[in-house]
């Protein structure tokens, strides 16, 4: 492994994630991004309320970042934002019934556009590589 390997691999993850968020994102419905989806996605999976910090950690942005992607989310009456009932200051939120049904129509509309990659890919190596990147994940969460 030369000195640039790391480099290497570091540009081609990069160029597959551009590339990838490019292909998406042109197949979401109209007014959605990619950062939108994610948090649907996200919100989708959880049973309890979250608040808008414990979001951002969860997606490695800042508070700021967060509150805007929570704003448009909640101008689409995606989701639902409330004060907590234990601290004003705080804010809490849920994913509404329209949330969930923007988001299972935003994953039917990526879902071939995904396919289709993989499908030329072919599955056994997307299956054999996941494990390599999901390790690459936890090294870079640490």
């Amino acid at each position: 492994m030369t000195n640039l390997a790391p480099l290497i691999l570091f540009a081609e993850i990069t160029t597959v994630d551009q590339l990838i968020r490019a292909q998406i994102a042109k197949s979401l419905p109209e007014g959605m991004a990619i950062s939108h989806l994610s948090v649907l996605n996200h919100l989708s999976s959880v049973k309890n309320e979250k608040t808008p910090m414990q979001l951002a950690k969860s997606f490695h942005v800042t508070k700021g970042a967060m509150t805007n992607t929570l704003s448009r989310l909640a101008t689409s009456g995606y989701i639902h934002i409330r004060p907590d009932q234990n601290d004003a200051r705080r804010k809490k939120v849920t994913i509404s019934e329209s949330g969930l049904e923007a988001q299972r129509s935003a994953i039917n509309t990526i879902t071939p556009v995904l396919a289709k990659v993989i499908n030329k890919l072919g599955q056994e190596k997307a299956d054999s590589v996941l494990p390599i990147i999901r390790q690459l994940r936890h090294i870079l969460s640490d």
